[in-house]
């Protein structure tokens, strides 16, 4: 976690802030220099945070416009 804070040169504590959920909106930038470090592109993370609970899409969930974000 070390190497993955200082590589996307954010402290430490601000990426275990970002992983206990105890920043609820990290800025884009921090998140763009994360998955950049650990290969990610911001499509893949985006498809990850999007991802429905429980695997089905509710109706009138806005899956369009999110995959027009996404692409």
């Amino acid at each position: 976690m070390l190497d993955t804070a200082l590589d996307a040169r954010v402290s430490p504590e601000t990426l275990r802030k970002i992983e206990s959920g105890r920043v609820a909106t990290p800025a884009f930038p921090t998140i763009a220099a994360i998955a950049d470090v650990l290969g990610l592109s911001l499509d893949a993370v985006w498809a990850e945070i999007s991802r429905p609970e429980g695997g089905a899409e509710p109706a009138g969930s806005g899956h369009d416009t999110r995959e027009r974000m996404a692409s």
